[in-house]
């Protein structure tokens, strides 16, 4: 009674009551309500689509796809066009999903599919990936931080550029769908669908196979066996059938992306490799053998010394892990990605798409979020603000340009580093148990 006399005495004084808090009329705040966000992260999008349609003129994309790998896609779609089926007729570089789903887009952008079309249909199809990506971020973010924290880091995702780019110009965003759903069920203790997400993550980009070692650092070892064996026998089984059709034309999907001479990383200024990571031409793909053309000089440290090394680290970090709540799995999860990463010959600036989420969610802090700005800076610099450059020297850097280019790779490999200390100083601490979750 006391409470109304306050709030009647404070509306006949023309005071209106705080809502501050709720919102008006007791309503969740704009900025808590995650349906809004949601619908101005889709508009947002689709304009950007409205007003930079694309277009592919003369070979050269333009509109929202440009610098992108859209045009790449398309030309391998126009294989079917002729009848060619991929891991039949025609080998990729990616494993199944992205290669069908190439081809399903190609022939439902129309009987004669012009590019606009198709890359509009493939960039929408990204964006609902990436729409699940937001709604993950929240999901596990609420879970591991709290509700605030996790509206707060949907909304950083949201206003962020990598993201906002990367969906008109790669499938790098159904990578990170499935690697956030498959480590949202191992978190929510959902072992058997969280191992159906990796598998079909891995048959999509192989990184989200590496929460298999999430799983034998954070359960029981049957529980772990169960596991990696649906993962292995998902991707497994999909292969099998592959390869029983053409395995030459299935291998390459397989070994094709570790064979590439180095591009964009320190093991690339290590090799004198100034160049992207590029395949040969379209062509070249009804050619196995093309697969395991090298494209640059050859590698100064062994790729097998760069994993075994990688390994090593990861060994190290897998012993000394003592944080085994939800905060660590996702932390774990985090570091592994980026030592794969930093062991790789090669850096794609698409690859911010699992890492973005994945630090957003282990370290919410200021720093790390800078971090992650500095990362999108340096690689946008790198590609396509430098590599645009190259036009004449077939995607080369000459001259004036190695400079900026090494100076950039060692600060993104810097950044990276750092990324990783602060996760493992996660894992060394011991769970708060009021926070333990």
């Amino acid at each position: 009674m006391k409470t109304s006399s306050r709030s009647s005495s404070s509306r006949r004084r023309g005071k209106a009551p705080d809502r501050t808090a709720q919102g008006e009329w007791g309503r969740p705040g704009l900025l808590g309500d995650f349906r809004l966000l949601l619908i101005l992260f889709v508009g947002f999008r689709l304009m950007m689509l409205m007003v930079y349609q694309p277009l592919l003129l003369e070979g050269i994309e333009r509109g929202v796809s440009a610098g992108g790998d859209f045009g790449t896609y398309f030309n391998l779609g126009a294989l079917t066009g002729q009848g060619l089926l991929p891991f039949r007729d025609w080998w990729s570089e990616f494993p199944p999903i992205p290669s069908y789903l190439i081809t399903i887009v190609y022939q439902l952008a129309g009987a004669e599919p012009n590019y606009t079309a198709f890359a509009s249909l493939l960039g929408i199809l990204m964006l609902i990936c990436d729409a699940g990506i937001l709604a993950l971020v929240r999901r596990i973010g609420t879970h591991l931080h709290g509700s605030q924290t996790g509206m707060a880091l949907a909304w950083i995702y949201a206003v962020m550029l990598a993201p906002a780019v990367l969906i008109w110009w790669n499938f790098e965003p159904l990578v990170a769908f499935f690697l956030l759903l498959s480590l949202t069920w191992l978190i929510e203790k959902q072992d058997v669908r969280s191992a159906v997400a990796a598998a079909i993550g891995a048959l999509v980009k192989f990184t989200p196979a590496l929460l298999i070692g999430a799983a034998w650092r954070f359960r029981q070892r049957a529980d772990a066996l169960r596991f990696s064996a649906i993962v292995v026998a998902g991707f497994g089984l999909v292969y099998g059938l592959l390869l029983a059709q053409n395995a030459q034309m299935t291998l390459p999907s397989l070994t094709a992306q570790f064979g590439k001479a180095s591009y964009g990383t320190v093991w690339a200024l290590i090799d004198g490799n100034y160049r992207t990571g590029n395949f040969g031409p379209i062509v070249d793909r009804l050619d196995p053998a093309k697969a395991g053309e090298l494209q640059g000089s050859p590698s100064v440290i062994p790729g097998w010394l760069r994993l075994a090394a990688a390994g090593a680290v990861g060994l190290f970090v897998y012993a000394r892990t003592r944080r085994f709540d939800s905060r660590g799995l996702v932390a774990f999860v985090a570091i592994t990605l980026l030592i794969f990463f930093l062991q790789a010959q090669g850096w794609s600036t698409q690859w911010q798409a699992q890492i973005i989420p994945l630090m957003l969610l282990a370290l919410p802090t200021r720093n790390v979020i800078l971090g992650l700005v500095m990362l999108s800076l340096a690689s946008f610099a790198e590609y396509p603000f430098l590599f645009i450059r190259t036009a004449e020297t077939g995607g080369v850097l000459t001259g004036a340009l190695q400079m900026p280019f090494a100076m950039l790779v060692l600060v993104r490999t810097g950044i990276l580093i750092a990324f990783c200390l602060a996760l493992y100083q996660k894992l060394r601490q011991e769970p708060t148990p009021e926070l333990d979750t």
